[in-house]
């Protein structure tokens, strides 16, 4: 098998996400399983259809129509606010989309006229994070100018927290998103079918003792994929914390000192590292680096550690353990490093199913693991 790859274990990406529907579902609260960080892998996706989530949900139009081309149906949402150049593409292609500016809003109306359908659309609200949202001051507005444009539906009502600043979501925070919801239908007149309240960064509060409000839908990618919460990249009890690995292979083993000699500069990426002397030591390179992979977020097996990366390469300390040429470090991700492994196109990618209690069904004609 060729290397590096990422190893997607489908099996345990469905066990994660049956758990949590099941826990929030007794919340109130559905799931909506994000496909971002896996580029819309039809396998990923099944996966996810098979726990329970309520649709799909992506950053990019591009994973959406991948994933209508391999014949998933299920509602899809897109979670970015979408580009005024590719408002025909979204509303062919999503069911639904995050939004903040009336002229993009606009753009759908036309689009989904010319197209002879109803495109509907979720108001995002900055509660703090400072990323994508209206102020709340000016929600109420917007959305009457919404509800005036045709062939759009005024689905909901959205927040994001936990993302940009890591602001985290409580009690404060979501009984505003609720409130918010009360007063835009009382305003207006008008029912709301979505009030979603976050992404994985919201697990704490809505499994919580809190009142969840209105709150009705999280959408979920990284604790599903990696079996954490991002609030403090704690593991989730009952998730698996390997639903993917990074596997890459060695191209040198030697014996060398630990400190480098010469007049020293900036290195390739800026950083001048002056590591302490600890003497001669295993090194070993891998065939992976920074333009595949986040070097800080991944986690090697024990007794190895890493030392350093340049574009193309992974330089460990093996502790003491040869590793030939030829063989094969496996890694655990975060989600920097996960992201970024599955963007590079040097990284093959595969599914696997590892877990006999979940049923698998194998990947369609022509569809080979992930990639």
């Amino acid at each position: 098998m060729s290397a590096p790859r990422l190893e997607i274990d489908s099996g345990k990406v469905e066990h994660n996400a049956r758990v949590l529907v099941t826990r929030l579902a007794a919340r109130g609260i559905r799931v909506t399983g994000v496909t971002k960080a896996m580029l819309g892998s039809p396998s990923v996706a099944r996966a996810l259809q098979r726990a329970g989530v309520s649709g799909l949900g992506d950053s990019r139009i591009e994973n959406i129509e991948r994933m209508h081309q391999a014949g998933i149906t299920t509602p899809m949402t897109l979670l970015r606010s979408p580009m005024l150049s590719q408002a025909q593409r979204v509303v062919a292609h999503a069911d639904v989309s995050f939004n903040t500016e009336l002229d993009v809003i606009s753009a759908l109306s036309l689009a989904a006229k010319a197209l002879g359908r109803t495109h509907s659309v979720v108001l995002m609200v900055e509660l703090g994070d400072l990323r994508e949202g209206l102020m709340p001051r000016d929600l109420v507005n917007t959305a009457r100018e919404v509800l005036r444009l045709p062939n759009i539906r005024l689905e909901g009502i959205g927040t994001n927290l936990a993302c940009r600043s890591g602001v985290v979501p409580d009690d404060r925070n979501m009984s505003e998103l609720s409130a918010l919801a009360d007063s835009l239908e009382r305003t207006l007149g008008t029912g709301l079918n979505v009030v979603s309240g976050g992404n994985s960064g919201s697990l704490d509060w809505a499994l919580g003792d809190a009142d969840t409000g209105r709150t009705d839908d999280l959408r979920l990618g990284e604790s599903i994929l990696l079996g954490c919460e991002p609030l403090h990249r704690q593991p989730i009890d009952g998730l698996h914390d390997d639903c993917i690995t990074l596997v890459a292979e060695v191209i040198e083993s030697k014996v060398k000192p630990s400190r480098p000699w010469g007049e020293l500069a900036q290195a390739a990426f800026g950083d001048a590292p002056t590591p302490a002397d600890r003497g001669d030591l295993l090194q070993t390179i891998l065939a992976v680096g920074r333009q595949d992979t986040d070097p800080h977020g991944l986690r090697p097996p024990p007794g190895i550690e890493v030392l350093a990366a340049s574009s193309d390469h992974l330089i460990l300390d093996s502790g003491g353990t040869h590793l030939p040429v030829g063989a094969e470090v496996r890694f655990r991700l975060d989600y920097s490093a996960l992201v970024r492994a599955m963007t590079s196109p040097f990284v093959d990618k595969v599914t696997t199913c590892s877990d006999d209690h979940v049923p698998f069904r194998a990947a369609r004609a022509g569809e080979r693991g992930v990639g």
